[in-house]
């Protein structure tokens, strides 16, 4: 089950609201990017970048000179993933269908070197499976300029809406169309970098993401 604190409580939509730890991971890998939310000099900042988990922690990545790995204190990240747009008879009443998880908690600076290339790993697999063992291994000095922050999955919430939508009863009669707008999003067609040096064909665990066109 997940945690339950005054942050991860829901205010409104309770019934939006999922305890399942089993939720809350299903919302994470299927994510690309993360919102790392962090306070730098009394100011808000929150960067986009990309992620990975192993049981219950979440590991974030990036330059050793980034503030925003450097800011320390509390963080709090967000995958959201936006599943449709939900028209309603009144706009009022419009909203989305999504899945979102929010994650608080203080991160710690990964050291060790193991657990650092497992993060590593476990980011660059999150992106692109199958690419950690196709691609060279990250030299002492590319690891020296990345930071890698660990992340505690102790305090979550998640938070999902599915389904058509809720108008007011009133309205159910106007002659006005309601409905849901899906949004599904795909992978388009490798593309070869022009600087390869050699005539290669697209690795099976990369062109198996892409759907045929009919």
């Amino acid at each position: 089950m997940l945690s339950t604190t005054p942050r991860t409580t829901l205010g409104r939509a309770k019934n939006r609201g999922r305890s399942s730890r089993e939720d809350l991971y299903a919302v994470l890998d299927a994510g690309l990017v993360c919102h790392l939310g962090v306070v730098v000099g009394g100011a808000p900042m929150v960067v986009p970048t990309g992620y990975g988990r192993v049981d219950d922690t979440l590991y974030l990545h990036g330059s050793t000179g980034a503030t925003s790995l450097r800011a320390g204190g509390e963080v709090c990240v967000t995958v959201t993933h936006l599943d449709g747009l939900v028209l309603a008879r009144s706009s009022f009443n419009h909203s989305m269908n999504y899945r979102c998880a929010m994650v608080y908690g203080t991160p710690r600076l990964v050291k060790d070197p193991e657990e650092r290339l497992t993060a590593l790993r476990a980011i660059t697999e999150q992106l692109a499976p199958g690419q950690w063992d196709a691609a060279r291994r990250p030299t002492a000095k590319e690891l020296a300029a990345t930071a890698v922050l660990a992340l505690p999955l102790s305090e979550a919430s998640v938070k999902i809406r599915q389904g058509p939508p809720e108008d007011e009863e009133e309205d159910y009669a106007l002659p006005i169309w309601a409905g849901v707008l899906p949004l599904h999003q795909v992978w388009g067609a490798p593309e070869t970098d022009p600087a390869m040096t050699a005539d290669l064909p697209v690795p099976d665990h990369v062109a198996s993401r892409t759907i045929p066109v009919r």
